[in-house]
Formats: C-alpha cells, structure tokens, sequence
C-alpha cells in the first residue's frame, strides 16, 4: 500500500481541483455551510454595488476582468478557493 499516491498530492493540483475534491468527500452540512457564507459575502458585495450606484461600471466590467488582468483575477480566485477549503477541514476535524 502506498501511502503518498501521487494523484491524490495536494501539492501537484490546483485549490480549485483541491477545493472540487474537498466539497466532494467533506461532510455535507460544513460544505453547505461554508456554500451559503460564500453566496451571503456575494449578497452583500451586490448590495453595497447597487447601494454606491456602481452596478452599470460592474456590469461593464464583468465580461473583460479575467483578460485585464488575468494574474490578478487568478490569484483572487485560487485565494477564495483555498479560504474555502480551508473553512471545511477545520470544520471537518
């Protein structure tokens, strides 16, 4: 039995594989826990778009964001989804 499989290696996989993995196996009420804090954080940023009058300049720049500044939006991105998996395994232990 080989305890260190290289396709199961967190270090060679992206955290949005980590986190796709994760949301998978974790116990279901931390993953709809950890889902429902994401869409609340979601909300609110909306919420504070409309209430500054900036949701026309959001939807402007919705579409060309990931090419603006591709590293940028990268590392937000894999930021969110190591914060998340992060979430569930302390849940989880």
């Amino acid at each position: 039995m080989n305890l260190f499989r290289d396709d199961d290696d967190f270090l060679t996989s992206t955290p949005k594989e980590n986190f796709l993995s994760i949301i998978k196996n974790a116990n279901e009420n931390i993953v709809m826990q950890e889902l429902e804090k994401m869409f609340a954080r979601l909300a609110l940023a909306e919420k504070i778009l409309e209430e500054h009058n900036l949701e026309q300049e959001y939807e402007k720049r919705v579409p060309g964001f990931p090419f603006e500044d591709s590293k940028d939006y990268e590392n937000r991105l894999n930021s969110l989804f190591i914060e998340t998996v992060g979430n569930i395994l302390t849940q989880s232990e």
